[in-house]
C-alpha cells in the first residue's frame, strides 16, 4: 500500500443538512432524526443529538436538505436543569437526556442522551457533547 492524502474535519462545527418543515435556533441542541437530517433536539425516539447549533437556520418551507445549518460539538456547553427529574451532582460523569433542546434531565421518557454530565451549578447542567 502506498502512503495516502486523507481528508479531514477537526469535527468540532460541523454542516448538516435540516430537515423538512423545520427550524432550530442558535444555542439549543441539534440532533439527527433516523433519515439522517437535522432536527431540534427532543425526547423524541430515534434521534441522536449532534451537538448544538451555531446560528438559526429556517427550513419550514423546504425539503429535506434544503438548507445546511452549522452544529458545535466537542465542547462542554451548559443547558437548563429539569425541574421534573433533576440532574444531580451524584450524576457527574454519567449521560444525562434531552428533555427538551434547551434542557436536560436524569431521566427521560425514551433515554436520548445529550452528553455526559462535567458539572452542576445552581443556574444550569455542564455537558460534554463528543
Amino acid at each position: 500500500m502506498a502512503e495516502r492524502n486523507t481528508h479531514f474535519k477537526d469535527g468540532q462545527l460541523l454542516p448538516f443538512k435540516l430537515a423538512a418543515a423545520t427550524e432550530i435556533e442558535a444555542g439549543n441542541m441539534a440532533a439527527l432524526n433516523a433519515d439522517g437530517y437535522a432536527v431540534m433536539a427532543s425526547d423524541t425516539a430515534s434521534i441522536v443529538v449532534a451537538g448544538v447549533a451555531d446560528e438559526t437556520v429556517d427550513n419550514t418551507s423546504g425539503a429535506d436538505g434544503d438548507k445546511i445549518i452549522r452544529v458545535r460539538r466537542k465542547k462542554v456547553f451548559k443547558f437548563k436543569n429539569s425541574s421534573t427529574s433533576a440532574v444531580t451532582q451524584a450524576q457527574v460523569g454519567s449521560n444525562v437526556y434531552v428533555e427538551d433542546s434547551e434542557t436536560v434531565a436524569s431521566a427521560t421518557t425514551n433515554s436520548i442522551v445529550a452528553g455526559v454530565c462535567m458539572g452542576v451549578d445552581t443556574d444550569g447542567v455542564w455537558v460534554e457533547i463528543r
